[in-house]
């Protein structure tokens, strides 16, 4: 799972996705600079992609994998305006942030909230795919060894 994967060939994970990825919000995150190499929307591509690839392979729910992947960052506050907010750190208040979005795009399973919530601090073991996956994308963004089209 190192560098491009092309996640636009995989006809299950676009039928998955396609819905979510069509939402202005959601494709508002392209213009979200994130990890300073990428932006938002990129990244979430790419750590949903990864994340449905790895639990299809676990034999985990992927599809709730995938779904809550792609909405786990979906806010839009900098860190600025989430400080304002007065909701804790940036690692504490983006996920609820996201999942107070997604909840207004489409309704979410439980372990979909429990993915967006608890990307940032492990609690189920699709929770921690995502947080796995996320952690190495940003890695990977980062050193340049995962590009985005």
């Amino acid at each position: 799972m190192r560098g491009r994967m092309n996640w636009r060939m995989d006809g299950e994970f676009i039928v998955i996705i396609h819905k979510l990825l069509r939402h202005p919000l959601v494709l508002s995150l392209k213009m979200i600079a994130h990890h300073k190499v990428t932006n938002r929307l990129d990244h979430s591509i790419g750590v949903a992609y990864r994340s449905y690839k790895l639990a299809k392979r676990l034999g985990l729910n992927h599809e709730s994998v995938a779904r809550a992947a792609l909405l786990h960052d979906l806010f839009v506050e900098t860190r600025t305006d989430i400080a304002q907010l007065m909701m804790g750190s940036h690692n504490a208040a983006h996920p609820r942030l996201a999942l107070q979005n997604a909840k207004t795009l489409c309704t979410l399973s439980p372990k979909e909230e429990d993915i967006i919530l608890s990307h940032m601090f492990l609690c189920t073991i699709e929770s921690w795919v995502v947080t796995l996956v996320d952690k190495w994308c940003a890695i990977g963004e980062r050193t340049r060894l995962i590009t985005y089209p």
